[in-house]
């Protein structure tokens, strides 16, 4: 998936933030780094546009009483308000209603939602209302947790600083004995 992105422009404007602090573009180390800007962000930000439930495309018809989670996915995005990384796990857990995904597809889904300038909270949205609409399952509970360099290595400086964003949707809403299970299923070893 790539982005509309103008590259020469992104380049140009890459070179003119350079200059405008204070660097010396022509110094080797700073040659080139107007084209790997340019191609990063294209790579980072590629879902920008692209709906979340696009990554959930291979659904089977399963008759599964159970939950279902999928744990400690990584997961790697920029801060929408300081274009700086945030980073960290998400876990999805979901209750079929008859139709279950590829579970490789929640690693895609993740993927999706973290390639673009986000916020955690806006993210784990993302997730649970893309599982919810596409699989119609009888609950799913999504929970993100983050360091975002914003917090961590500028401003207040919090290193070791996390955050924590959790939505549950369905009978996970109401259910405390299930969603006791999705946080033991979380402290689980590997």
């Amino acid at each position: 998936m790539t982005i509309g992105l103008n590259k020469q422009l992104v380049e140009d404007h890459i070179h003119s933030i350079l200059e405008l602090i204070g660097e010396d573009t022509d110094r080797e180390g700073l040659r080139e780094t107007p084209k790997r800007v340019a191609k990063m962000l294209e790579e980072v930000f590629s879902g920008v546009g692209i709906a979340p439930e696009l990554a959930l495309t291979t659904t089977f018809e399963e008759q599964y009483e159970g939950m279902v989670v999928v744990k400690d996915i990584t997961y790697y995005t920029f801060c929408e308000h300081h274009l700086v990384p945030f980073f960290g796990k998400a876990h999805i857990a979901y209750i079929p209603n008859g139709q279950v995904v590829g579970l490789s597809k929640f690693a895609r889904l993740v993927e999706l939602t973290s390639k673009r300038p986000q916020v955690q909270e806006r993210m784990t949205q993302q997730i649970a209302e893309a599982v919810m609409n596409v699989l119609q399952p009888e609950g799913v509970i999504v929970s993100i947790e983050g360091q975002h360099l914003c917090m961590c290595a500028r401003g207040v400086k919090k290193p070791g600083s996390s955050t924590v964003t959790t939505i549950k949707k369905g009978v996970f809403k109401e259910n405390t004995s299930l969603v006791r299970e999705f946080e033991q299923a979380l402290l689980r070893s590997e």
